[in-house]
């Protein structure tokens, strides 16, 4: 599953030691989902860089305690399969306690440990249309079917799961005491889409407590990112060579672009407000910035924005992505080389610090006698007898 993977993927990429615990045969999710990489899912080597393997059959009793044993000295177990699978093997968080009373106990799962749907198997994208996110979108022939979206939930719940350990970590090493957590990823992308949410909230309010902004004449808007569909100032514009996104809604940034294009006249005509003010619905404005934006190209734009003190973005695909200067400068590639794909870096920088590189993802028990050996103190006729019996697959 990409959710408790991508959780300790956050953590080792600052630097945490993750110790991958698989089932004889390996984790299901090295063949899911496109593209397959040399026999292995990007999805797979991408949220399980830089971890250990061990293969351990937690149906028998030699697995069990292995487990037990490597839980008395860490910081947290991710419980990766569905709320409560490990109570049931006599690994859940009230078991581990006695073990280990500062362990961290996250469950990250679909839809939680509650509610009526929490027993319901879901893949990513549930979470997404639960969430109010992804509409249905209808082909030519009146099919219905998936758009194209960002899948919110399966990245928004890792986050903020692992968000959760760390704080749980430090309240443990402060009280002695630790903690059992849940996330749930369809909670997650609820929560990323607040704005959309409560301002629906806020608008059953009667209209004499919640209203607009005032460059709209206190009009309310659709939510989000829906309300922008009307506004001029702050929009996107096709360019000589591509798009740009114009953001000029406050005066000041509004007046530097005009001047900057010579057009004194456009500001002294719609001058606007000070603040969040888009030009909502002003067709003439709108056919004169029209024409504008499309007699430089989008580089161009962009050094003028630069020189202006105007708000001006590009508007890049995720493959374009790659070749934006700004991208270049910040995003690294981990390079296929030495992880099985070339993959974006975590976003988190320490100033005058590089962070180790993470590697590659494991194969399946791939440190196996590693952990056992040099964590757990196992000598080698130990580990074979276990290899014999199955327990280490």
């Amino acid at each position: 599953m990409l959710g408790p993977a991508a959780i300790t993927t956050n953590l080792v990429d600052l630097g945490a030691d993750v110790i991958k615990v698989e089932p004889p045969g390996g984790d299901y999710g090295r063949q899911m989902t496109w593209p397959i990489i040399e026999e292995t899912s990007l999805l797979f080597l991408h949220a399980n860089r830089g971890k250990r393997s061990i293969v351990l059959d937690l149906r028998t009793d030699e697995g069990v305690e292995a487990f037990k044993e490597l839980v008395a000295d860490a910081d947290c177990v991710v419980e990766a399969m569905r709320p409560g699978a490990l109570a049931r093997r006599g690994l859940g968080f009230e078991d581990l306690r006695k073990i280990n009373p500062k362990i961290v106990f996250m469950t990250i799962s679909g839809y939680g440990m509650t509610g009526p749907y929490r027993d319901l198997p879901s893949h990513g994208i549930a979470y997404d249309t639960w969430a109010g996110i992804v509409p249905p979108a209808y082909d030519e022939e009146g099919y219905c079917y998936i758009p194209e979206h960002v899948s919110v939930g399966i990245n928004a719940g890792p986050l903020f799961g692992a968000v959760g350990i760390l704080a749980g970590i430090l309240h443990a090493r402060a009280t002695g005491e630790g903690c059992q957590m849940e996330v749930a990823q369809s909670d997650a992308a609820a929560a990323v889409d607040w704005l959309r949410s409560e301002t629906y909230r806020a608008y059953e309010r009667p209209e004499s407590e919640v209203t607009g902004n005032a460059a709209d004449d206190f009009e309310r808007r659709l939510p989000g990112t829906a309300g922008m569909k009307e506004g001029v100032r702050y929009q996107m514009y096709e360019t000589s060579d591509g798009h740009i996104l114009f953001m000029a809604s406050e005066q000041e940034f509004w007046k530097n672009f005009c001047n900057g294009i010579d057009r004194a006249d456009l500001f002294e005509k719609f001058p606007g407000t000070k603040y969040a003010s888009h030009a909502r619905g002003n067709r003439e404005l709108l056919d004169e910035l029209t024409v504008i934006f499309k007699s430089k190209t989008s580089v161009e734009w962009m050094a003028f924005g630069g020189e202006f003190n105007t708000p001006l973005a590009p508007v890049n695909t995720p493959q374009t992505l790659a070749n934006d200067p700004q991208f270049l400068d910040r995003m690294p590639w981990l390079p296929k080389e030495t992880h099985g794909a070339d993959m974006l870096p975590i976003p988190v920088k320490i100033v005058n610090r590089e962070l180790a590189d993470p590697g590659m993802a494991p194969t399946p028990g791939q440190h196996s006698d590693e952990i056992l050996g040099e964590l757990l103190g196992y000598d080698s006729a130990r580990i074979a007898a276990l290899r014999e019996k199955g327990v280490l697959g």
